[in-house]
């Protein structure tokens, strides 16, 4: 019997989908996650280069996608990475918001540009593609969004990053007024929660945290019940089944893929 993958036919757009260093983050492993699913990828991404190297990936394994730079807090440059993605495609079925950028300090130590920065990035980045394309979803009569928020926007997780955690909130929000707005029109929005990941973001933003990579591993990863940091694998993953029609009728969901850290009193 020949099975199709279960994202066949379907066309993945994936803003954040490079990788701000070696290995494998969010959205360089949920666009290629697409992929292998059977999904055609419009790969977008502030770096090009990043894109082209998912894109890359994509190909090699005898997938299709094509690569797009688009600074997502800028509406005319989503505008046009969405039409250059349809023009390819023809078409957009899933919505994938990876973009996101975290800052440290309090409300005393947050700068107001810092503040806005984030808010900018991290929210306002996801209503802009959502006014994009939620247009062409309700149009075909069905869509899926995928909003990658932070487990940090729903509980403290030890690290003093205000704007960051609200900013997340705020995705939490806004995934859920989609999903409910748009429900009967065919169209379902959910988010996915990570907890503690070891993705080369860390490295990058959470690193200032501690006097050294190997004691923030170590701390990430006592901060998990399970011992051990998830990574972009365990979001990607998340990320197909809740875009595959195996996931019809899960709308609005806040998904914790954080190995049940949430459920922590401690």
């Amino acid at each position: 019997m020949n099975i199709k993958p279960r994202l066949h036919g379907r066309v993945a757009i994936v803003f954040g989908a490079g990788s701000v260093g070696e290995g494998w983050g969010n959205g360089k492993a949920a666009a290629t996650a697409y992929a292998r699913n059977g999904a055609k990828v419009i790969a977008v991404d502030r770096d090009l280069a990043a894109a082209e190297v998912t894109c890359e990936i994509i190909r090699t394994e005898g997938g299709d996608a094509l690569a797009v730079a688009a600074d997502v807090t800028m509406l005319t440059q989503v505008q046009q990475a969405v039409q250059q993605g349809v023009g390819h495609f023809g078409g957009i079925d899933i919505l994938h918001n990876n973009v996101g950028i975290t800052s440290q300090g309090g409300p005393v130590e947050t700068t107001e540009e810092v503040w806005d920065r984030v808010m900018a990035v991290n929210v306002k980045s996801m209503y802009l593609t959502c006014k994009c394309v939620l247009p062409l979803m309700e149009a075909q009569g069905r869509g899926a969004i995928i909003n990658i928020g932070a487990l940090g926007g729903v509980r403290w997780t030890g690290y003093a990053y205000c704007a960051y955690a609200a900013s997340k909130g705020a995705v939490n929000s806004l995934t859920q007024s989609v999903a409910l707005q748009y429900a009967a029109r065919g169209i379902r929005a959910n988010c996915i929660l990570p907890g503690v990941m070891d993705t080369p973001h860390i490295h990058q933003h959470i690193a200032g945290f501690y006097k050294s990579t190997e004691e923030m591993v170590a701390a990430r990863n006592r901060l998990s019940p399970t011992g051990q940091m998830g990574d972009g694998w365990d979001v990607a993953n998340a990320a197909v089944f809740l875009a595959s029609d195996e996931a019809r009728y899960i709308n609005g969901v806040e998904l914790m893929v954080d190995g049940g850290m949430h459920a922590r009193c401690n």
